[in-house]
This record gives structure tokens, C-alpha cells and sequence, in this order.
């Protein structure tokens, strides 16, 4: 029989199989899916997120871990009411109109999600008006807005801005991060923080939203 110690460990590794054959076996003997999520999938990430941001661990092996968390929740998740189940918060993230770099969005996203939050990933070159209709849509407690080009950083203003002319900045907490964004830049606009990396990130969004 598996244990959540024993799950976390195939998180933190990476192991695909084994992760899924020990989430099935705690499956099995009653466990709860709440509790293999949180004691088991989620406290592995946790640790390749302090690993990562101790550069302990570099990202192809986050990604890994990340995929073999998300293999395990696809066998978990059927069995949890929508209500039931566990979320720190949710987020909103997308790389500014002009810019198509997706991969360090995407590993935020990835890590964001492993440490419980719901993310909706708009992608890449999404103008101020698109984010605009999804804060409506999809009521977020944080956006995130990524850029890599130093060239779309204005456009990260303008989501900004707009988002203030909208009436609904108070509703939001926004962060931004990237290559050439400093924490500078985002009191210049208006953001309510700046994050270097994945695992910063996901430390300032809990931060953010006093999730332990």
C-alpha cells in the first residue's frame, strides 16, 4: 500500500508510472481524494518549488514533475465534486499583445497550479481588451501579464490602465513578470507585485492572497 510520503517522493522525481499506480492504490484503500491532493501531489510540489527557487532544481526537471503531478490528478480528479474541490485561488495569466513567448508563462502556470491554485492560461499576444473580457468571464482574484520583449512592456500598462478605466482594479490583484521586468517597472505601472521566477511567483501569489 502507498503512502502520501511515498506519492509526494514520485512527484518530486518524477515518476510518471509510479505516481499513478500509487495514487490508484491509496484510491483503493479509501483515502481521500482532498487529502491525496493536498498531503500527497501538492506537498511534493511544494518541495520541487523550494528546490527550484534554492536552484536545487532547474526547470526541465520542474516540468517533469509538474506533468507527473497532473497525470495524477486526471485519476483523481473524477472522483471530486466541483465544490469540493481544493483551491488556493484563481489566476489569470497571458503574454502581452505582440509578444509569443509562452514557455516561462507556461511554467508558471504549471507551478501555480501544482501548489493548488485554478488557473485559466489565456496564451500569448493577448490584447488589453482580451484580458479585459476574461476578468468578466472568469471574476480572477489575481492577473498575471508576462512579457519577454522589451518592446511589449508598454502593453502591460495598457491592460493595466484599462483594467482602472474599467472600474475594475479594486476587484484584482495584478502582477507581472519577465526578462526585462524589475520590480521598478511594476510600481511604475501600477502592479501590485513582480516576480523573477516560477517559484517566486507562486510564493507572491499566496503572499497576495494569505494562503499559507
Amino acid at each position: 500500500m502507498a503512502s502520501f510520503q511515498e506519492l509526494a517522493q514520485y512527484v518530486i522525481t518524477g515518476q510518471f508510472d509510479q505516481v499513478k499506480s500509487a495514487t490508484k492504490s491509496l484510491i483503493e484503500d479509501g483515502k481521500s481524494p482532498v487529502d491525496i491532493i493536498n498531503q500527497g501531489l501538492i506537498a511534493g510540489m511544494n518541495v520541487v518549488g523550494a528546490r527550484f527557487k534554492a536552484c536545487d532544481m532547474f526547470v526541465p526537471e520542474v516540468l517533469m514533475s509538474a506533468k507527473t503531478m497532473s497525470a495524477a490528478m486526471e485519476i483523481v480528479k473524477p472522483l471530486i465534486a466541483d465544490a469540493d474541490m481544493p483551491s488556493s485561488g484563481k489566476i489569470l495569466i497571458g503574454t502581452v499583445k505582440g509578444d509569443l513567448h509562452d514557455i516561462g508563462k507556461n511554467l508558471v502556470a504549471m507551478m501555480l497550479e501544482s501548489a493548488g491554485f485554478t488557473v485559466v492560461n489565456l496564451g500569448i499576444d493577448i490584447d488589453p481588451e482580451q484580458f479585459l473580457d476574461a476578468i468578466d468571464e472568469h471574476e480572477p482574484d489575481i492577473v498575471g501579464l508576462s512579457a519577454l520583449l522589451t518592446t511589449t512592456m508598454p502593453f502591460m500598462k495598457e491592460t493595466i490602465d484599462l483594467i482602472v478605466e474599467e472600474g475594475l482594479r479594486d476587484k484584482v490583484k495584478i502582477v507581472v513578470g519577465g526578462a526585462p521586468i524589475s520590480q521598478e517597472f511594476a510600481d511604475l505601472i501600477g502592479a501590485d507585485g513582480f516576480a523573477p521566477d516560477a517559484a517566486a511567483a507562486t510564493d507572491l501569489c499566496r503572499e497576495l492572497l494569505s494562503v499559507k
